[in-house]
C-alpha cells in the first residue's frame, strides 16, 4: 500500500512538472515561429522583386521552403486565393492558422494584406518591409517574455508538483 502512494506522489510531481515544461516551450515556439515568418517575408520580398511570379506561385514555394507550420498558412492563403482576392486570402490564413503566436502578431502579420496584389512591385515591397519592421518588434518582445517566462513556468510546475507532494505525505 506504501509503495502505491509513492508511486502516486511521484506520478503527480512528474506530471507537474511535464506541465510546467509544456507552458514554458509555448513561449520558445512563438519565437521560432516569429522568426520564420521574418524570413519567409524575406523569401517573399525577394520573389516578389525578382521573379515577377504569381503570388499563389510564391506562396507555394515558400511553403515547401518552410516548417510545416507557417508553411500551413502560405498554403492556406495560396488555396483561399482561387476565390478570394490576395488581401482577403492572406488575413483569413493568418486568422485560421494553428501557431502559437498572439492576436498582436497576427495583426502584424495582417497589416501585409493592404497592399498585397493591389498594386506594383515597389508597393508591395514596401509593405513587406513595414510588416517585417513591426515583426521585429514582436520578435523583440517574445526574446523578451521568453527569457522572463521560460524558467518561471518550468520551475514553477516542479515547485507546484513538490508542494502537493509534501501536503499529500
Amino acid at each position: 500500500m506504501q509503495m502505491i502512494k509513492y508511486l502516486m506522489l511521484f506520478l503527480v510531481l512528474v506530471a507537474c512538472t511535464l506541465i510546467g515544461r509544456y507552458l514554458s516551450k509555448k513561449y520558445v515556439i512563438r519565437l521560432k515561429q516569429l522568426e520564420e515568418m521574418k524570413n519567409a517575408l524575406n523569401m517573399l520580398q525577394s520573389k516578389i522583386q525578382f521573379t515577377y511570379e504569381p503570388i499563389p506561385e510564391i506562396f507555394s514555394q515558400i511553403a515547401k521552403n518552410c516548417s510545416k507550420t507557417i508553411g500551413q498558412v502560405f498554403l492556406l492563403a495560396k488555396e483561399k486565393m482561387e476565390t478570394k482576392t490576395a488581401n482577403l486570402a492572406w488575413e483569413e490564413a493568418i486568422e485560421e492558422s494553428q501557431t502559437n503566436l498572439t492576436i498582436e502578431d497576427k495583426y502584424v502579420l495582417k497589416t501585409l494584406s493592404k497592399l498585397l496584389g493591389q498594386t506594383d512591385v515597389e508597393g508591395q515591397i514596401a509593405q513587406i518591409e513595414i510588416t517585417q519592421k513591426f515583426l521585429e518588434t514582436q520578435i523583440k518582445e517574445a526574446q523578451e517574455e521568453k527569457q522572463k517566462n521560460e524558467k518561471l513556468y518550468s520551475k514553477l510546475g516542479t515547485t507546484i508538483g513538490l508542494v502537493i507532494v509534501i501536503i499529500l505525505c
